[in-house]
């Protein structure tokens, strides 16, 4: 996917991030710099007292040695910091014993940028006694073996930037951290939002998948049902042949307008053809199982006059739990079979009841074929069942009956709190 053009360039890593991506090119370069730094500070005039200024003088080859080597170090101060620190440290202590007043040269600079170095890559009890270690040794030196009084500022310096170095460097590597946090915790919520939104998605599919079983199943089971009828009797009882086809075409046309609602689900929100049809419920229950009677299935309901104050996700659940119990028997239970639908409404719960007497084929092989053991392709109808109802924290129970037949209860919780989105 292409990014959106906000009208600003994105930074370049070459142009901006050059010290990231060049690690050892640049600590050369910063290498080169310190030993300028130190050739210039060793040449330069010093003042004396009352402001006067001294004439510089050049630094001894063995000084000079030690800063080319004490920066060379420098090279590898983010691969090594501690033994950068060490050599530096060391050959600064050198420095500072042998070099003569007027020949000593700052190479404490460069132990002090492995300092820095060292308290930005590493935690802060280790930079602190480092730091601590190394300034105290340092100074110790210089007040020891330097030209001054040993409260000069050149030895007092030598304590304040040690001091600084490590400051520094702990602040940058704490900072450094907190950045990480907070990248980490971006790129953590940007992939949780894209496993909620792919479970979203993954929920959404399974919906629609159970809305649509249950549509096709019920009405292509009538339709089948009726279409035997009709090319049974189509010779020897055309009257009932005919009636037998009105059935098939309006069991067709029901299928028809509940999947054109289905998919109209999937349209959005604005779209001015998208079905404005409310969804089934129980007060659409007697014409759904009026057309199971047609089918020849005998259906003893049982019901609540009036399915008002229901919230909309247990109404349309108990309706497609009738609707998807009386399709399996009727293609399960065999002719013959009949049909019982109870709903029982409580002050918290609704219990939907539907049994049957097993007057078809044995209970056993049916209730398999219904939950996915037996026919190739079953056991969708009642892994739907379930689902719904587990999305409203409900309970449902199926199986065989052992007076024969099969049974199917589902209690749905009435509380709202206790209820989740409503199912397809």
């Amino acid at each position: 996917m292409t990014p959106p053009d906000t009208g600003r360039e994105a930074p370049r890593p070459g142009r901006f991030q050059w010290h990231r991506t060049h690690p050892l090119a640049f600590d050369a370069a910063v290498a080169v710099c310190a030993l300028a730094a130190i050739l210039c500070g060793a040449v330069a005039g010093r003042h004396g007292p009352h402001g006067a200024r001294l004439v510089g003088h050049p630094p001894e080859p063995a000084t000079v040695v030690l800063a080319v080597l004490a920066c060379a170090a420098l090279v590898l101060r983010r691969r090594a910091p501690r033994t950068v620190l060490a050599v530096t440290g060391a050959l600064t202590l050198v420095e500072l014993v042998t070099a003569t007043g007027h020949s000593r040269a700052p190479v404490a600079g460069t132990a002090v940028l492995a300092l820095f170095t060292l308290a930005a890559r590493t935690d802060r009890p280790t930079t602190w006694r480092v730091g601590v270690l190394t300034g105290v040794a340092l100074t110790a030196a210089a007040m020891l073996n330097g030209p001054g009084p040993w409260y000069s500022q050149e030895n007092l310096a030598i304590v304040a930037w040690t001091g600084m170095a490590a400051a520094t460097g702990d602040a940058v590597r704490s900072r450094r951290a907190y950045v990480d946090a907070i990248r980490e915790r971006a790129e953590r919520a940007e992939r949780t939002r894209e496993e909620e939104a792919g479970r979203r998605v993954a929920e959404e599919r399974m919906r629609i998948a159970r809305e649509l079983h249950d549509v096709v199943a019920h009405h292509i089971a009538l339709v089948n049902v009726q279409a035997g009828v009709a090319s049974h009797v189509m010779d020897t009882r055309p009257d009932q042949a005919k009636q037998a086809l009105a059935h098939v075409r309006e069991a067709s046309r029901s299928a028809l307008g509940e999947l054109r609602a289905t998919v109209g689900l999937l349209r959005q929100s604005d779209d001015p053809t998208a079905p404005t049809e409310p969804a089934p419920g129980l007060g659409v229950l007697a014409p759904l199982v009026d057309g199971f009677v047609r089918a020849g299935l005998p259906v003893d309901l049982q019901a609540p006059q009036s399915a008002q104050g229901l919230p909309a996700s247990v109404d349309l659940t108990a309706y497609r739990i009738v609707q998807e119990a009386l399709t399996n028997v009727r293609k399960h239970a065999g002719d013959g079979a009949r049909a019982q639908v109870r709903i029982v409404r409580t002050g918290d719960a609704l219990t939907v009841t539907v049994l049957d007497d097993g007057a078809g084929r044995a209970p056993v092989p049916r209730g398999r074929a219904a939950d996915g053991g037996g026919e190739p392709g079953g056991g969708h109808g009642l892994i739907g069942m379930r689902e719904r109802v587990q999305a409203l924290r409900g309970t449902v129970v199926t199986g065989a009956r052992p007076s024969g037949g099969f049974q199917v209860r589902a209690t749905l919780p009435l509380h709202p709190a206790r209820t989740e989105e409503a199912p397809l």
